[in-house]
């Protein structure tokens, strides 16, 4: 199997998609952060920092918009639409973070849902920190996407 970011002699490159179809794409991404039961609490509303799951869910769509400006080889894309869904867990205890982008285009918005699930991850980390700094983020990971040559995935549970 070849990487495609590489060209024949190993230098990094940007991927040409100019020939691919357009077609209809979406990704979907999750990951959690992992909390104690007080500091899930104070997340659900009780943060002196405001709304944290609307501050996360905000950053989480400007982390899909921005993602082609931190990943170096990532084509920037005309998103159509990103959506966060943050739910609280008391079982992990923590929050379950899920992404899904979409867009129509010549090539995938993968890193975008996984950017964003990743940003909206790093910001309860960041509002919450001052009340545990032994959060864990974890199970970044594609659920599935759609679209493209490739056609479609789906995770594994």
């Amino acid at each position: 199997m070849s990487l495609t970011h590489f060209d024949k002699s190993g230098q990094a490159h940007m991927v040409d998609v100019s020939q691919k179809a357009e077609t209809a794409r979406e990704a979907v991404a999750e990951g959690c952060v992992v909390m104690s039961p007080e500091t899930l609490m104070l997340a659900e509303g009780g943060a002196k920092k405001g709304d944290v799951m609307g501050v996360a869910r905000l950053a989480g769509i400007m982390g899909a918009k921005r993602t082609s400006d931190l990943i170096p080889l990532c084509h920037p894309l005309p998103i159509s639409k990103v959506t966060l869904d943050l739910r609280p867990d008391p079982e992990l205890p923590g929050i379950r973070v899920t992404a899904t982008v979409r867009t129509t285009g010549r090539t995938g918005v993968e890193m975008e849902a996984l950017t964003a699930v990743s940003t909206a991850c790093l910001t309860i980390y960041d509002m919450l920190k001052a009340a545990e700094k032994g959060m864990r983020i974890e199970g970044i990971r594609l659920m599935r996407k759609s679209g493209g040559k490739s056609g479609n995935y789906e995770a594994t549970p």
